[in-house]
């Protein structure tokens, strides 16, 4: 059996953007080997949240070419997600539309369980209608 890694942020922040010529390296080894399934990776929601703050905020990488990305790391062969389609709607949404992504996870929560969303934020409530 595989032993499985958890990713952290700061993996997948080098691996995005390979600007740590080292840490790209290592990063890219890693997550080519999870491409293919050879190796096992599970990627925390909280980490994915972090990742797009982190590529948002500090870096100022575009939420598409955010969203495209992180979109694409869930589908790789060794990454275990279980909540992969919820978090694929809310890159979505955080790409298609001007709200931040853990508001955005909020309403691809509420929306997938056929809830509301409870905020004093208008448009987040009008969003997850």
């Amino acid at each position: 059996m595989k032993s499985t890694s958890v990713v952290d942020t700061n993996a997948i922040i080098r691996y995005l953007l390979a600007d740590d010529p080292a840490h790209f390296a290592r990063a890219r080894a890693f997550f080519e080997q999870v491409r293919e399934g050879g190796q096992q990776a599970y990627l925390p929601e909280s980490v994915l949240a972090e990742s797009v703050y982190v590529l948002a905020k500090v870096y100022g990488v575009e939420r598409v070419e955010i969203a495209d990305k992180l979109s694409a790391l869930l589908d790789y062969r060794g990454i275990s997600q279980e909540n992969r389609a919820l978090l694929r709607a809310a890159l979505l949404l955080f790409r298609n539309r001007k709200v931040d992504f853990v508001d955005a996870l909020a309403v691809a929560t509420a929306r997938e369980r056929g809830w509301r969303v409870f905020s004093f934020d208008k448009d987040l409530e009008r969003l997850a209608r």
